[in-house]
């Protein structure tokens, strides 16, 4: 019953300065600050929620 959750690395790739309130909240809730930094993320329903939401602003790939 070891279920391997996936892993995620996001890097932000435009600012989130001149967004909806919503979509900043999203890459606080991240935890992206900064303009090209990166976090990696466990690929939860949650994660994937806030991931998809702001997809235009980051790359996001699978490890």
């Amino acid at each position: 019953m070891n279920k391997k959750i996936k892993k995620l690395r996001v890097k932000l790739i435009k600012s989130r300065f001149g967004r909806i309130k919503n979509h900043r909240d999203c890459i606080s809730g991240i935890g992206l600050k900064k303009i090209n930094q990166v976090v990696e993320l466990d690929a939860t329903p949650k994660n994937l929620g806030m991931i998809n939401k702001i997809r235009y602003l980051i790359n996001v790939e699978e490890l």
